[in-house]
């Protein structure tokens, strides 16, 4: 995947910045994306993972915080789209002096970037990272922090499933309908409650023996199964992918037994096209970056100073931003994900025209 925009390649990034950071000393290897400062200052999270390779490490990079952008669009915010991922292995790499490090190239984009928790980094890394750098949120309450911010995705995600059962059944409620949650993750469990508290049936499953052994002794109701490939094809009417992106691609799609798509794994679409295969099965996909952006909300909140009241019901209108979407969908015979696309593209260019790149 390229950097530089084409005027005749439509797929192509057209990020504003990418920056390769590397420090010897304490093996640090990161790259921040940021896609767009149209509407201000980019916000995303940091990603430790293993990578295979760096093309795949820049390619995620890439795919994120163009996400990131078109998540703070719908949601809202006066924030672009930014990402970062450090390539390595974090249960052997990450080191007080490598977040440090990484701190410092974040505080020398002098504000065009602020990062947060992500996969393979949490809340006490956010504090290390901010002894070298203003522009990290997602903190540890002690530190003014709003803490983890997997409260406020679960109950975003939430939010856009009744708002895709409503579109599909009539009713803003999961009571009756029987729930798929691949991921127990933190916001696989924050969800898993929400939906039993709503009446619906959650069958489950998760690579981890840890999380399967809580779900056994948290939420006995539960049903669990050996894999996604089980679930994905058993009797559920909506699935909840909240583990990894490219949970909806070429072999999963065609076994899909549900109408409803709906969960909190970012870039879920493994690649173009799967949005109208989707829609040709009759199944409703909320695109992921709409429902799961309570997430974002909550940190960006912090950048205000932390309320959990406000950022909740900022996060609860993630409800009528999705039935928007679906509307917008049917009115002009598009997936949702073309039509949260474009109205993510309006309000980035409508609100952004006066200021297309963000300075401090």
């Amino acid at each position: 995947m390229g950097v530089f925009a084409s005027t005749d390649d439509p797929s192509s990034s057209g990020h504003e910045q990418v920056v390769f950071c590397q420090d010897k000393q304490s093996g640090l290897k990161a790259i921040i994306g940021i896609y767009s400062t149209a509407l201000g200052p980019a916000l995303g999270g940091t990603r430790f993972y293993p990578y295979a390779t760096e093309a795949d490490a820049l390619a995620d990079v890439l795919d994120l915080s163009r996400g990131m952008a078109y998540k703070s669009a719908l949601a809202n915010l006066d924030l672009g789209g930014g990402k970062a991922v450090i390539w390595g292995d974090p249960k052997q790499l990450k080191s007080e002096a490598l977040l440090r490090a990484y701190g410092r190239f974040v505080e020398s984009l002098n504000g065009r970037y602020y990062t947060a928790c992500d996969v393979g980094t949490y809340v006490t890394d956010m504090d290390v990272i901010a002894r070298e750098t203003r522009y990290v949120t997602g903190r540890s309450v002690e530190h003014g922090g709003a803490g983890d911010s997997s409260v406020l995705t679960a109950w975003g995600v939430y939010q856009g499933m009744r708002a895709a059962a409503e579109h599909v059944w009539g009713s803003p409620t999961l009571a009756g309908r029987r729930v798929g949650v691949s991921g127990l993750g933190k916001v696989g469990k924050c969800l898993t409650a929400h939906l039993l508290s709503d009446g619906a049936e959650v069958v489950a499953t998760d690579v981890n023996p840890r999380a399967r052994e809580w779900v056994r002794t948290t939420h006995p109701q539960v049903t669990l199964v050996d894999d996604t490939a089980a679930l994905v094809a058993s009797d559920i009417d909506v699935y909840a992918p909240c583990a990894l992106g490219g949970a909806l691609n070429d072999e999963t799609v065609p076994v899909l037994r549900a109408k409803v798509v709906s969960g909190a794994a970012n870039n879920q679409l493994a690649h173009p096209g799967i949005e109208k295969v989707l829609a040709d099965r009759g199944i409703l996909y909320t695109p992921d970056y709409v429902v799961n952006a309570g997430g974002v909300i909550q940190v960006a909140d912090e950048i205000e100073g932390f309320n959990f009241e406000r950022a909740k019901m900022r996060a609860t209108r993630i409800f009528d931003t999705t039935r928007q979407i679906l509307r917008l969908a049917d009115e002009e015979g598009v997936p949702p994900a073309v039509a949260a696309d474009r109205l993510a593209e309006r309000r980035m260019a409508e609100v952004g025209r006066l200021r297309t790149i963000h300075l401090r």
